[in-house]
């Protein structure tokens, strides 16, 4: 089957299983690059471990300090008449890398909010890894089934309050308008928290403490954004925004479960960057591609690989004390937020327009970025070329 890009809105429907391998590896030979963590994980559990944050801190951990990973995704293997998903891809290129490197590699594919899901992992762990020492929660999903409850909860990315307008980009036609969002009722903002807040990072760390599968001096992060100004009434003030609080609140509670056996627990807040989770979100598309020209510009830029690289290698794992800020929080952010950054973004933000789009933003690179996620545009990657999109998941 010969493969090509499909973009819908903010999503690509398919996906390249060769360019998905060359994503990963590209990855992979940063962080080999730059040369080993010391000190690092040595078990790690990635909850989210196919795309994004996730799938960059499994490479991380694996490539940076040789750890062993465990993966749990939920991700649709290919049918028919379409591939798999990405990060059905992803995994087995890093499962492959792993293991050629002499590494521990295994991955669970099913609902990880599930009591099941957890019950597998739980179960793996004591089979092969017997603890871990590194946990990373890194879920994206726009819903949940509660596993007590049965209900199911979808989230809503909307402000919270009042209406909110502002400019947004169609990053696949390039054209910047007016988007008028409504705000969020108190049962979608009660719906957001439940999936996307920090209710299920704390089932996760109860059931491998009472497991016992958790090691004394563990590290456990979830992933948010905070951004600036321009964001705030859809994300940091919105319904998302509320649920990433509740993750806060998560991490705090989880830390003091875990002080008594010298282990811990954090909120890093990363930098705005191409995902499947932000393209999602109206008027971070416009931002992202504004940022992303000033960073560039400033040789400031990073994506997933390098901001977890960064925050594994010069904050958790550099036996130097964190640096934490006021709340308690890692912050990867901090060159997105530089003051000079921040800006040169609010000077050119007014001045966009569908006709200077490509000069005041890089709007070539978001797009770049976006169809990197699904394997396409990769260099040595040759696209004409038939590929098998059937490929099995060792997991």
């Amino acid at each position: 089957m010969v493969i090509k890009p499909k973009v819908r809105g903010f999503v690509c429907v398919t996906a390249h299983p060769t360019g998905c391998a060359a994503h990963v590896q590209e990855q992979a030979d940063y962080v080999q690059r730059k040369g080993t963590i010391r000190n690092g994980p040595q078990k790690a559990l990635v909850i989210g471990a196919s795309t994004g944050y996730g799938l960059s801190s499994r490479i991380t951990a694996a490539f940076g300090s040789g750890s062993a990973t465990l993966g749990v995704f939920y991700e649709r293997p290919s049918e028919e008449d379409r591939p798999a998903t990405p990060g059905w891809y992803n995994s087995i290129a890093f499962t492959r890398a792993a293991r050629t490197a002499g590494l521990y590699a295994k991955n669970l594919n099913g609902d990880a909010f599930s009591d099941e899901m957890k019950q597998q992992t739980l179960a793996l762990i004591k089979r092969d890894l017997g603890q871990v020492d590194l946990v990373i929660y890194s879920l994206a999903s726009p819903r949940r089934i509660h596993p007590r409850t049965g209900v199911v909860h979808k989230s809503a990315l909307k402000p919270i309050g009042a209406s909110y307008t502002n400019k947004t980009v169609d990053t696949d036609l390039g054209i910047v308008s007016d988007v008028t969002i409504e705000p969020a009722t108190a049962e979608e903002i009660a719906d957001t928290v439940a999936v996307m807040g920090g209710q299920d990072w704390e089932m996760w760390i109860d059931a491998l403490l009472q497991a016992q599968v958790l090691a004394p001096g563990a590290t456990t992060l979830a992933y948010s954004y905070i951004g600036p100004e321009h964001t705030w009434p859809i994300y940091k003030n919105g319904t998302i925004g509320r649920a990433k609080t509740d993750l806060e609140r998560a991490a705090l509670a989880i830390d003091a479960r875990l002080r008594p056996s010298a282990g811990r627990a954090y909120v890093a807040i990363n930098k705005a960057l191409v995902t499947q989770a932000s393209s999602a979100i109206p008027v971070v598309p416009l931002y992202i591609s504004i940022l992303y020209k000033v960073m560039k510009a400033k040789g400031l830029h990073e994506g997933c690989v390098e901001q977890m690289q960064r925050l594994f290698a010069t904050q958790l794992y550099n036996g130097a004390p964190l640096q934490l800020d006021s709340e308690g929080r890692l912050r990867v952010d901090d060159w997105e937020m530089r003051a000079d950054v921040q800006a040169e973004v609010a000077r050119l933000w007014p001045l966009v327009t569908t006709e200077n789009l490509s000069q005041l933003t890089d709007i070539e690179g978001y797009r770049t970025e976006f169809l990197k996620l699904f394997g396409f545009g990769l260099p040595g990657v040759n696209y004409h070329a038939g590929v098998e999109p059937h490929v099995p998941l060792d997991s």
